[in-house]
């Protein structure tokens, strides 16, 4: 009785509210007892129990308190635990874009990166346990790039607002800069920040890791580029707008694992058959690293949609009418040096096509091409190896436009093997294949099938299948593949019958090495 007492006296004295909830609560619990009774001699008894309990609770409110154990506390009114939120507007922003909010979001970006960890990520890398910097649907303009203000963290968020560049911002900077480099840093920041110490002695490939911007409108002013993520692992750039840049929308340099998706990028904001298009420049988005991944995104104007010097990148769901090839655009440009490995699916090429400077291991399937849109094959060594083109649309004008081409400029292609073109179907424009079929009836003793206008490369035809049908009576002619050039199959008798030719040729088919 003694504890219950004291126990009593505390709540009185710390929690009253709650017990005036379980007063009421007792208070309810005897009327509905009392109105559903039909037993009168039992509810008597509890109800004269029930009044003796309030009755003592009533008279616990006015005897002294005794201290419990600093340590008590109900499991329902636990003190919250520390918040990784850091919403700009507490630091200064101006979220109606009137005043510089630059000194103001750096400050929020610091706190964060100086707030709890979680142990580490990559070796090296702190985890800052998915810090969000909230922007809190406002429009902030900056004069200066928003640079990260150390490196070796990981696991934070910038999302839900607007951020331009000012007038006067650096035409050479990014708005959101996800790189290492401490130059430019305005000085309020760069005095606080170890940028420079800390690079010299981190020894990681990558600088961040696991890092996030989503849900932001990133408007260039058409001074510098949007986003740059320069040697970091696993970034998301996930549901953003950029718009009006110079130089690119999205830069990723080095680093790993890049996911770019359910984005809109163009330096200009058109719906197609704008009256500037042919002075569209820039770049969408420009891939220098490897493994990166883009999916669903549309870029609608820029004179190269994407464009890829690293490895083993994907692209799928892209829609790129950024410039159309006929004002010198290209959707996407493959600058891959040695090995492409580049994979291409389900994408929409608008007006616009794809270059590739000698592919190696490059996968094109699924993917309508609107307007003339054609694929580029580049030659700079003379390298086309491990390439599949196969299951697309192509749609054009009638005006002759090859759905395949070479570009031998620099030089002829004369390394070819395993090139896969096949199986596209065309609309009002030329089919190109590495695999075709034909056939021809005469009487005669030679048969010629012309295979130019449609096989991709010139004077090149690496494996041929005829069958010869003849309905002559009586006869059974020797026969013969005779000559092979130009693109051209001439099959030969020994005599003259009336016959058909059905005739297989392959460029691209990959051969074993004789021993």
């Amino acid at each position: 009785m003694e504890e219950e007492e004291m126990l009593k006296e505390n709540m009185a004295k710390n929690h009253p509210l709650l017990c005036m909830i379980v007063g009421l609560g007792s208070l309810i619990t005897i009327h509905v007892y009392g109105e559903n009774s039909q037993e009168g001699p039992s509810l008597d008894g509890h109800y004269s129990e029930q009044m003796q309990k309030m009755q003592a609770l009533k008279a616990s409110f006015m005897r002294p308190s005794i201290s419990l154990s600093p340590n008590f506390a109900p499991p329902s009114l636990q003190a919250p635990s520390s918040t990784r939120l850091y919403r700009v507007t507490s630091y200064r922003a101006d979220p109606t874009g009137k005043t510089d909010s630059t000194e103001a979001l750096m400050k929020a970006i610091a706190a964060a990166f100086g707030g709890p960890t979680e142990g580490f990520l990559m070796e090296g890398i702190n985890n800052l346990g998915g810090a969000q910097i909230n922007l809190e649907g406002g429009n902030y303009m900056i004069t200066k790039p928003l640079r990260m203000p150390k490196i070796g963290v990981g696991n934070f968020v910038i999302y839900g607002g607007t951020i331009r560049a000012s007038d006067d911002f650096p035409k050479n900077g990014y708005l959101i800069d996800l790189s290492a480099s401490s130059a430019g840093q305005n000085e309020e920041t760069k005095a606080s920040s170890d940028t420079d110490e800390n690079l010299s002695s981190f020894q990681s490939p990558y600088h961040y890791e696991y890092v996030t911007f989503r849900d932001l409108m990133l408007d260039c002013n058409h001074r510098g580029g949007g986003i740059s993520v320069i040697k970091s692992l696993r970034t998301s750039i996930d549901n953003c707008y950029i718009v009006h840049f110079s130089s690119n929308g999205i830069l990723v340099q080095g680093g790993h694992e890049t996911s770019i998706r359910n984005s809109f990028i163009g330096q200009h904001i058109t719906v197609g058959k704008d009256p500037g298009e042919k002075h569209f420049s820039g770049t969408g988005i420009n891939l220098m690293g490897n493994d990166n991944g883009v999916t669903d995104v549309v870029i609608f104007s820029a004179d190269i949609g994407i464009q890829i010097s690293g490895q083993a990148n994907s692209l799928s769901g892209v829609h790129c009418y950024n410039k159309a090839t006929g004002f010198g655009g290209t959707g996407i440009y493959l600058k891959v040096p040695r090995v492409t490995q580049t994979r291409i699916v389900d994408c929409y090429m608008d007006y616009t096509g794809i270059v590739v400077e000698d592919p190696v291991q490059l996968h094109i399937s699924s993917s309508f091409f609107l307007g003339n849109a054609f694929i580029k094959l580049k030659s700079i060594k003379g390298v086309a190896s491990g390439v599949n083109i196969v299951d697309n649309m192509f749609s054009g004008d009638n005006g002759g436009t090859d759905i395949v081409q070479l570009d031998e400029s620099i030089a002829t292609f004369e390394h070819i093997d395993q090139v896969v073109v096949d199986r596209n179907n065309v609309r009002e424009m030329k089919m190109k294949s590495t695999l075709a079929r034909g056939s021809l009836h005469a009487n005669g003793n030679s048969w010629t099938i012309d295979f130019s206008p449609v096989l991709l490369f010139p004077n090149l035809i690496k494996h041929v299948q005829y069958t010869f049908s003849t309905t002559g009576s009586g006869l059974f002619p020797n026969h013969a593949l005779r000559s092979v050039s130009e693109n051209r199959v001439v099959i030969e008798s020994d005599v003259e019958v009336p016959a058909t030719v059905f005739v297989t040729v392959d460029q691209g088919v990959w051969q074993l090495a004789s021993r």
